[in-house]
């Protein structure tokens, strides 16, 4: 028979992997009976556990944070993918936060088994993790932004964009998005009535909060791709629309990802928006979509000599045949 101390700690790790279990659910887990369920919920509250039994149809047993910290039970997969994370913070962007990782780090290396242990110097012999070179964001505005979307109201802030250039800033603060090594903030600017997203670090927070607003819908279902297209085409100097002979499936599987945009004209037949920082690079990256395509008339004049300049160097690069 199973020791009941060891019963204890396999109860505790079920309920830390569950919101709500059912006591027929833990009773089938470890191999008890309903009452022998209710006695170990009984010790575990004995040791400040604070578990909640919850009546009714759905009703069960689920584990509430209290008020000091519960040793936290970890499988081996959760205990090596915890580990390897806080090895791996050093990209996360938030000035500080490598080094308490690695601190964090440090002490759940200590209370490892050795097995995992081993384990673990196994996958740091072999792993690097590329140090975050960018401008990292200071924690109080991490907490000041993060607070701020959380609770739903108006963030006021000084913003310098890429140029220098200051302004004051009232946005209805929706996320914080991680892309390209950086935290930007996605929300709705009120006076230019439109949705935007900031380099965090470029932010400073001012005191206090506008008042809470009513939730509008996002610009995208995929905010990291709304943060990419937008800091990409931010680096564009020159824009374009060509019409490409090929379905708008095809054309979207060639194209870089969020970056550009193509809408259907017909079955067979597609529009696409498409921007470069000169119109050499965007005459380039055109042709290797490898498709067909045409400017319309009147259109792109700059974009029509770069890419007969790219045809003509093209055709130049061929070995004449032997005469």
């Amino acid at each position: 028979m199973v020791d009941t101390s060891v019963r204890l700690l396999k109860l505790l790790g079920l309920l830390q992997t569950r919101r709500l279990w059912t006591g027929a659910e833990l009773a089938s887990r470890l191999g008890v009976n309903s009452r022998t369920v209710r006695a170990d919920v009984a010790r575990l509250r004995q040791l400040d556990y604070q578990v909640d039994a919850v009546s009714g149809v759905a009703g069960g047993y689920r584990l509430r944070a209290g008020a000091t910290l519960p040793a936290l039970q970890l499988d081996d997969d959760e205990a090596i993918a915890v580990a390897v994370a806080l090895r791996t913070a050093v990209g996360a962007g938030v000035a500080g936060i490598d080094e308490d990782a690695a601190r964090a780090a440090t002490k759940l290396e200590q209370l490892l088994p050795p097995r995992l242990r081993h384990r673990l110097h196994t996958i740091s012999a072999v792993a690097e993790a590329s140090p975050n070179t960018r401008e990292p964001v200071s924690p109080s505005t991490f907490r000041a932004v993060a607070t701020a979307v959380e609770r739903g109201e108006v963030l006021r802030f000084d913003y310098t964009d890429r140029h220098g250039s200051p302004s004051d800033r009232r946005v209805e603060p929706y996320r914080l998005v991680h892309s390209g090594g950086r935290w930007y903030l996605v929300g709705y600017d009120l006076d230019r009535q439109d949705w935007r997203s900031y380099r965090a670090d470029r932010i400073s927070p001012k005191t206090p909060t506008g008042p809470r607003f009513t939730a509008r819908e996002l610009p995208a279902r995929d905010l990291v791709a709304f943060v990419t297209h937008g800091r990409m085409a931010a680096l564009w100097n020159y824009r374009a629309r060509v019409i490409v002979d090929a379905p708008v499936e095809t054309v979207a599987a060639r194209i870089p990802a969020g970056l550009w945009t193509v809408e259907p004209i017909d079955a067979h037949t597609s529009a696409l928006e498409a921007g470069a920082q000169t119109p050499q690079l965007l005459a380039a990256y055109l042709a290797a979509m490898d498709l067909d395509f045409h400017l319309e008339d009147g259109h792109a004049s700059e974009l029509a000599e770069a890419i007969a300049t790219l045809a003509a160097r093209y055709t130049a690069a061929i070995p004449h045949p032997a005469r």
